[in-house]
């Protein structure tokens, strides 16, 4: 049988890849002691309870995730990005062809002028899961992002479903907006946005639109992401600061033609027609959390990645609602088109020729979340491998540019294959719960990172904050729920909100914080990532049915993947760690009574 240390990476023996760079083996992908042979898998089956008790029960550490898990790269990726670096990745990471779509939806099917308050709202909602992040990014500057955080606060096993859950997020979102860069790319050339797919009738429909420049895009900017990142921020920042350079031209233009009539009837459908907006555009906000992926590429992060996370969503959510106050006032909104809202508006007001700046402009913004996506997706991939509960082949650095080639070109091929065939309307409704979900994990594990520490917490402060988080979640759940069923009555809001608020403030009174952050925090603790579990879960209640049943699907899925292979991969590799730990603990402490 083969050795860990001949086959693996980091603890598992990262030299044994590196002599055969040429090609790939099984060992590369599952060197752990579980799969060397049939024997030993069968044998590591039979022990899933065991091994499935001790991944529920453990948590990572702040230094592992630092120190140990970075070694299984090999190589430590280069620090090259600044705020600056990382404000315009922000920027460029969410502001892309959401606003040019989701307004025109939201405007003129649920909130009316009112979208300027919805997209208050979902930015809102943004803002706070983006503080939650930057207080974990600060203290854990990883690859990982939200599967580092979690791993040390929930375990390795929520780690794990919130790990699928993001690279299917990832993949979903790549794919989708690489379509949308053809549609755009088609309009801009005065062409239809599908003249340039080609259809095969025989797929079924929503797969028999093939996009080969789909796949010629996300190719391209994967060239990029896997040469440098340096050079990777250098064309995001210029890109981005042109694509906000357009947007302000969509504003000062599109007022020039404002009609203030057509703010006469503001609400038309009333509170729940801004709410049921606000699930829709919550969307235009989202890949700000692959920015948090960047820490170990940030020189300062305690400094870098506040100003550039919390600096980015404050620039976006401006701009969102000034742009959706613009196009409102330059159309009534019941006449605003769902699938080209600018487009047609100015159009409509006599400046057709606009259209190739809104059209530049959604080209420009889809370049840039392309760009922030596969780098973002890369590093999370990367981190996982660095635990195994992925091929550890892709958590390899390359030496000479400093960035995860491989991770980067599996996640391209993945992207663009689900890009050749996936409709846009398809992609949309698989990516809506994934996103909250995570979001909602991270807030939790804040709150849980705040208030417990083992050999801290006293065993009466772990159950009281057990008690309040599972009120805070289960009230939150009861909000949606209620919301979903019956938006015209009161009553039931008045019962949840109220347990909701209790239980923060319980927590907040009741129980010892057992750790404060040291560079960096969220403030008003636990009341603000109280409130992100609450919007989210809310804002999930107003999705359709089938997104909860494709969610279940997939996380079934998982759940086969981890306890046949994940749960013995990782289980393996952290023992393998912990021996390492102990022999250089022996061997220091035996070198010190030696002296």
């Amino acid at each position: 049988m083969a050795s860990g240390t001949e086959n693996g990476i980091g603890a598992l023996g990262i030299d044994g890849l590196k002599k055969r760079s040429s090609f790939w083996k099984k060992e590369d992908f599952l060197p752990e002691e579980s799969f060397q042979n049939w024997g030993n898998y069968v044998k590591a089956l039979s022990s899933i309870k065991t091994r499935l008790k001790d991944r529920l029960l453990t948590r990572s550490q702040d230094c592992i995730e630092l120190h140990e898990m970075r070694a299984q790269s090999g190589h430590e990726m280069k620090k090259n990005l600044n705020w600056w670096d990382l404000l315009w990745f922000g920027i460029g990471a969410v502001m892309g062809a959401g606003i040019f779509v989701l307004t025109g939806q939201a405007a003129r099917n649920n909130a009316g002028p009112a979208v300027v308050i919805s997209y208050l709202i979902a930015g809102i909602s943004a803002l706070l899961s983006v503080l939650c992040y930057t207080e974990f990014a600060v203290e854990l500057p990883v690859a990982g992002g939200s599967f580092a955080y979690l791993r040390v606060e929930l375990g390795d096993f929520m780690a794990y479903i919130a790990a699928g859950n993001i690279l299917f997020q990832y993949i979903v979102s790549g794919a989708s907006v690489a379509r949308s860069w053809t549609s755009y790319f088609a309009t801009l050339c005065n062409h239809k946005p599908d003249d340039f797919r080609i259809n095969v009738s025989s797929i079924a429909e929503g797969y028999n639109h093939l996009d080969p420049i789909a796949i010629g895009i996300s190719i391209a900017v994967a060239i990029g992401a896997c040469l440098s990142i340096k050079g990777s921020s250098r064309f995001n920042s210029i890109a981005t600061i042109l694509h906000i350079i357009v947007m302000i031209f969509i504003v000062v233009a599109g007022l020039t033609k404002a009609n203030p009539a057509n703010y006469e009837t503001f609400v038309p459908d009333g509170i729940p027609g801004v709410f049921t907006a606000s699930a829709v555009l919550f969307f235009a906000y989202v890949g700000f959390d692959g920015v948090a992926t960047l820490g170990e590429e940030t020189k300062n992060p305690g400094r870098d990645i506040p100003i550039g996370l919390i600096g980015s969503m404050a620039i976006t959510i401006v701009t969102y609602c000034l742009l959706a106050a613009t196009l409102c006032l330059m159309q009534p909104y019941t006449q605003i088109d769902a699938d080209a809202p600018f487009t047609i508006a100015f159009e409509a007001v006599g400046m057709k020729w606009a259209k190739y700046f809104v059209a530049f402009g959604a080209l420009k913004g889809m370049t840039t979340v392309l760009l922030a996506n596969v780098i973002g997706q890369a590093r999370y991939f990367t981190h996982i491998a660095r635990t195994h509960m992925a091929p550890p082949l892709l958590a390899v650095i390359n030496e000479k540019t400093g960035t995860p080639m491989n991770a980067t070109i599996i996640m391209t091929v993945a992207n663009s294959i689900v890009a050749f065939f996936t409709s846009l309307d398809v992609l949309a409704n698989l990516l809506s719960i994934a996103t909250l979900f995570i979001f909602t994990l991270v807030a939790i594990a804040l709150i849980v990172r705040r208030y417990y520490a083992t050999g801290v917490t006293s065993n009466a402060d772990r159950n009281k904050l057990i008690g309040f988080l599972v009120l805070i979640i289960g009230s939150s759940i009861a909000t949606a729920a209620y919301w979903a069923a019956s938006k015209d009555h009161w009553i039931g809001y008045m019962v949840t909100v109220t347990i909701w608020f209790s239980a923060t403030l319980g927590l907040n009174f009741t129980v010892k914080q057992a750790k404060k952050p040291q560079l960096w925090g969220v403030p008003l603790v636990p009341w603000l990532p109280s409130a992100s579990i609450a919007i989210n879960v809310f804002i999930m209640g107003s999705i359709d049915g089938p997104s909860f049943v494709r969610f279940s699907v997939w996380t079934l899925f998982l759940l086969i993947y981890y306890l046949l292979v994940a749960l013995h991969a990782s289980y393996d590799a952290a023992k393998e760690i912990e021996r390492k730990a102990e022999a250089t603990q022996a061997t220091n402490i035996e070198a010190g009574t030696t002296k």
